[in-house]
């Protein structure tokens, strides 16, 4: 039997693993799950139509299932799903989806979401992923996995950040990210190429240098943007990191790409 405090408010309807712990003032809504090995420290609030993955450890205060705070928002039944051995720590809010950007806000396995981090309605979050204190996403973004959000940065809603990308401590990113990117900057701007997260990750020596080469040529190299996503794809597109950049390029999208700093080319130097 789930082991829930005496001071917490379980409420009838809501489906709870064998092994789920709900500590001291948790309140659960009629409509949630939680999978085996879920715990809710203490003053937890999950609502809505939201199912917590397994074995995901939810602090103090953090509010998850709450509905969008989207004009547009008709009331409808719409989604939270968060994934498995995820760490939810104190005062993060994640939203339902609205029922005009799909009904589901979505977030994978193994993120670590630390204090008073957001996650608004729509959004699709991957796996790995790490936002800093109080990092927010906007509304229908896309959060790709092994991303890094530093604290106190921006994510404009329906912009795309593609996966290994890091965003940098008080940024603000307006546009799409290419994978294995850098940003920095209020606007946010690229800055190179995330080469310590790669490393971390074991990428080859080869494919981060193939991933720095066609960073240099997309961004810097000679004649226009459209040649050279053709140069690169032909010289590089055999890796498969350079292979998810050109794919992520090439791809349709509401926002533009998020273009670099031209003071200087590559920070990772």
């Amino acid at each position: 039997m789930p082991r829930i405090d005496p001071t917490a408010r379980v409420a009838d309807g809501a489906r709870l693993a064998d092994d789920v712990e709900v500590g001291p003032y948790c309140m659960v809504g009629p409509h949630v799950e939680l999978r085996s090995g879920v715990r809710l420290i203490s003053h937890a609030n999950v609502a809505g139509n939201t199912i917590i993955g397994e074995r995901t450890v939810i602090y103090p205060f953090a509010s998850l299932g709450t509905p969008p705070q989207a004009f547009f928002y008709r009331g409808g039944a719409t989604q939270l799903l968060v994934g498995a051995d995820c760490t939810i720590r104190e005062g993060v809010t994640m939203n339902t989806g609205t029922e005009d950007g799909g009904g589901v806000t979505q977030v994978g396995d193994r993120g670590f979401f630390m204090g008073y981090c957001h996650v608004a309605h729509d959004c699709r979050v991957g796996n790995d992923v790490v936002f800093a204190n109080q990092a927010t996403v906007g509304g229908h973004s896309i959060v790709g996995d092994h991303v890094v959000l530093g604290g106190l940065s921006g994510v404009h809603q329906f912009a795309q950040i593609g996966t290994g990308a890091m965003i940098g401590g008080l940024s603000g990113t307006r546009g799409d990210v290419i994978p294995f990117a850098m940003v920095n900057g209020i606007p946010g701007r690229l800055t190179g190429v995330n080469v310590v997260g790669m490393k971390r990750r074991k990428f080859a020596e080869q494919t981060v240098r193939a991933v720095r080469a066609a960073y240099r040529e997309l961004f810097f190299g000679d004649g226009e943007f459209k040649g050279r996503i053709e140069s690169v794809d032909k010289q590089y597109g055999s890796d498969v990191a350079v292979a998810q950049i050109i794919a992520f390029i090439r791809a349709p999208r509401r926002r533009s790409l998020l273009p670099p700093r031209k003071d200087k080319e590559d920070e990772t130097e």
